[in-house]
């Protein structure tokens, strides 16, 4: 516990006091955070994407093909970048490496684009945010759920509830990476159950996570949530892979 206060300390110290840009050493150029203006410009931001799954797509076009065919449980995804560098590597920093100022920034710049996106574009924010959990064996291994600590960042500003113990992974399912997308689906059926269902009966929820690759794990627990009741699922992540990635083993 000592350790986690000590590195939460770090992190708003950091964010507060910023004395250099995460990305290129610079200064921040006096910016309420530790990214400069030309760093966050180059940031690879998901200009267009289908507009219900964020899949990167070509301008013009409205549907990726895979939701023209059969549209995901979710209602809508809302990524702010694609998973491209260097915001793949603060991801990866983030989720493996305890790197947490990376994942407070890019929690912040993505408050920032889903305000935006509400009030200029009237997006409808959720009522409720949910965590994707966890395995409790990947949670002990790891020590921390990124998922969740994303979702707590962005609760407070948006002044929405995170409802963290209203789904539970209730099967231990093996890592998403290496597998393509039918295989991801085929790992996730079943793996989630709703704990507390008054929480999420009739409300509007948005399930937050670190990145959005072939939907699998948000589709399964969409479901579950709309089983118990909800009334409509979105997702809010800080990236989404394209195709490229998509076909890598």
């Amino acid at each position: 516990m000592r350790c986690q206060l000590l590195w939460i300390q770090k992190v708003y110290n950091f964010l507060l006091q910023p004395d250099h840009c995460l990305l290129c050493l610079g200064r921040p150029d006096n910016q309420p955070l530790p990214i400069c203006s030309g760093c966050q410009q180059d940031l690879p931001w998901l200009l267009h994407g289908c507009r219900h799954c964020a899949l990167p797509i070509a301008a013009g076009d409205d549907e990726c093909a895979a939701c023209q065919q059969q549209r995901q449980p979710f209602h809508k995804a809302y990524c702010a970048w694609r998973y491209d560098f260097p915001v793949n590597m603060l991801v990866g920093n983030f989720k493996y490496a305890r790197d947490w100022p990376a994942g407070r920034l890019l929690s912040e710049l993505l408050i920032a684009h889903l305000s935006y996106l509400q009030q200029e574009e009237g997006l409808e924010l959720a009522e409720a945010l949910i965590p994707v959990p966890l395995a409790s064996q990947r949670l002990r291994q790891r020590g921390y759920n990124q998922a969740l600590m994303i979702a707590q960042w962005l609760g407070q500003p948006l002044q929405r509830p995170v409802l963290h113990n209203a789904v539970r992974r209730v099967r231990y399912t093996r890592t998403q990476q290496g597998l393509d997308a039918r295989q991801r689906q085929a790992n996730m059926l079943n793996a989630f159950q709703v704990m507390q269902p008054q929480q999420v009966a009739g409300r509007h929820l948005a399930l937050v996570d670190d990145v959005l690759t072939t939907g699998a794990t948000c589709a399964a627990l969409a479901r579950t949530l709309l089983a118990a009741g909800a009334r409509r699922v979105d997702v809010y992540c800080l990236a989404r892979t394209g195709r490229q990635e998509l076909m890598q083993p």
